[in-house]
């Protein structure tokens, strides 16, 4: 029949708990709306004048619509223009998060549909000249909001920074044959919010002209898919991609026992993503053959009665690939040289997997035993498993969290970062990195005695500000915080992360051996072999 599945509804239900992990990585503190010189500064955008609020040096707006309300008939479109307001908007404080439900680890929820607004952080007054403007998507893609990244230490180098809301879970992953864009909403989204930047980065001291596109994990996959769609073509012209999937596959069980694989981590057919719709919005009483009616049904419930399906966010953290938005697969895109030539910032950190490992069995009081480890090489390796434990012996490590941890860190985040910087690296420039403290203050509320070392997205509080990881900064770490700050606001600036005072880093060429790769750590930044530390030769001569 057609809307199932392999596996049926235990498939999609297993990928939403996959997908709700991730959702951890996103959450920091949002900025506080004052502090110091607390004046008000208003400044006129194409839709009308706003009013921000001074912290310290810079000035700070939130909330600023970038595109309409995706109400009614406009719920599953394309965005569409701001709707313009009269007098002067209030923008001293964030706007309402995308609809989104709450976890153990993010108590954050929204059900205002009314929420593609963008946030912008000013570099401090007096800074000559106009400031080059980093937009930031923030990860995960179910939960999450702009305002929860404070730009105020990226600012303080000379940046504009704008943070941005886009549609989330089923609102922007939504597919069904016959409506345009489906599986791309959350996309266009922010296509949509890189245009206005371009047409209103004037207006609040920012240079138009030079406009950097960063993001993390989910966030960074959509520049992925950015660098490759003919609706980003001009609206960015450069692009930091940090512990991005875009180039990235999953073997069976490295999310969890019961999480499929796949070949391709973030990427979807149109046709995977209907059959999901089918599947998924059953419980909604809106089924049926005729795509039309589905989607008036669906159209007509209040956001609450559609939060209320479980799983229903976490199963589209995905893009529908074979459409206008993305025409074809980004990473063949990529390999074909089909894509945006911009300069890129990329990388990720030493043990991304650790992250997940913690948060699947220690965070839950449930460690990950020897039988675990097992059982999860038999299920992602079938016939190499006994080549997978022999290169990854158990008694070299600590735990056998931190053994199948090592194994997906190094055969799943690495290659797929590598991947990412080979295809990308022969046509223009790359600076790769890798983020190895592994003593990185962990910013989410997770117990338990898990080592989680440099963990997906341990980076973040090192570029934006965070009151929870900050007060357990050691001075190395503050100055590696600081180091890092000014060299992806170099990058920002001229494409190119070097500069008086600044460690040497070198491009990232293919066929260099080994290519270049910065490592970031308290009291060492320099070269790394990433290709041998994540024994990527190995996993080379495996499928």
């Amino acid at each position: 029949m057609r809307g199932r599945t392999r596996g049926g509804g235990g498939r999609w239900r297993a990928v939403a708990a996959l997908a709700a992990l991730a959702a951890a990585v996103t959450v920091l503190q949002a900025p506080p709306v004052s502090g110091g010189d607390t004046g008000q500064d208003t400044v006129r955008t194409e839709s009308g004048r706003v009013r921000g609020v001074r912290s310290g040096d810079h000035t700070l707006y939130h909330g600023i619509p970038y595109a309409g309300p995706p109400t009614g008939r406009h719920r599953w479109a394309p965005p569409r223009p701001a709707v313009a307001w009269s007098g002067v908007r209030d923008a001293t404080r964030p706007g309402p998060l995308c609809p989104q439900v709450p976890s153990a680890y993010a108590p954050i929820a929204g059900e205002e549909e009314d929420c593609l607004v963008l946030n912008v952080t000013t570099p401090p007054r007096g800074t000559r000249g106009p400031a080059p403007v980093l937009v930031w998507i923030h990860g995960d893609g179910a939960v999450g909001g702009g305002a929860f990244f404070d730009g105020r230490r990226l600012a303080e180098r000379g940046l504009l920074v704008v943070t941005v809301n886009y549609r989330m879970g089923v609102f922007g992953g939504l597919a069904l044959p016959g409506l345009e864009g489906s599986g791309t909403f959350g996309l266009q989204d922010q296509q949509a919010a890189m245009a206005w930047v371009r047409r209103n980065a004037a207006a609040f001291g920012g240079d138009p002209r030079n406009v950097t596109v960063a993001g993390v994990s989910f966030g960074a996959a959509a520049i992925a898919g950015h660098l490759t769609s003919p609706g980003a073509r001009g609206l960015f012209d450069r692009a930091v991609m940090a512990s991005g999937e875009g180039v990235m596959d999953m073997p069976a069980g490295a999310m969890g026992p019961d999480v499929p694989g796949y070949p391709w981590y973030v990427w979807r057919t149109g046709r995977e993503l209907e059959d999901v719709t089918t599947e998924m919005t059953a419980p909604l009483g809106c089924g049926g053959a005729d795509p039309r009616r589905t989607l008036e049904c669906l159209r007509a419930l209040p956001v609450k009665r559609i939060l209320q399906v479980p799983h229903l966010m976490n199963v589209y953290q995905a893009f529908a690939v074979g459409n206008a938005t993305l025409p074809e697969l980004p990473p063949d895109a990529l390999r074909a040289g089909r894509f945006h030539r911009v300069p890129v910032l990329s990388g990720a950190t030493r043990d991304e997997h650790r992250l997940f490992v913690g948060m699947l069995y220690d965070a839950v009081g449930r460690p990950f035993t020897a039988a675990d480890h097992d059982r999860a090489l038999r299920t992602a390796f079938g016939r190499h498993t006994g080549r997978v434990a022999a290169a990854y012996p158990l008694a070299s490590f600590p735990s056998p969290g931190l053994a199948w941890a090592t194994v997906v860190t190094d055969r799943m985040w690495a290659r797929g970062t590598h991947a990412q910087h080979e295809l990308l690296g022969r046509r223009t420039p790359v600076y790769a990195y890798e983020f190895a403290d592994r003593g990185a203050p962990m910013f989410l509320p997770l117990p338990g005695g898990f080592d989680f070392g440099a963990y997906h997205a341990g980076d973040l509080p090192y570029l934006f500000e965070d009151d929870e990881a900050e007060p357990e900064f050691t001075p190395a770490q503050r100055r590696l915080a600081a180091t890092m700050a000014d060299q992806w606001a170099a990058f920002a600036r001229t494409g190119d992360p070097n500069g008086p005072g600044r460690p040497v880093w070198r491009p990232y060429r293919p066929g260099d051996g080994p290519a270049y790769t910065q490592s970031l750590a308290p009291g060492r930044i320099g070269p790394v072999d990433y290709h041998r530390e994540h024994r990527l030769d190995f996993w080379s001569r495996l499928p």
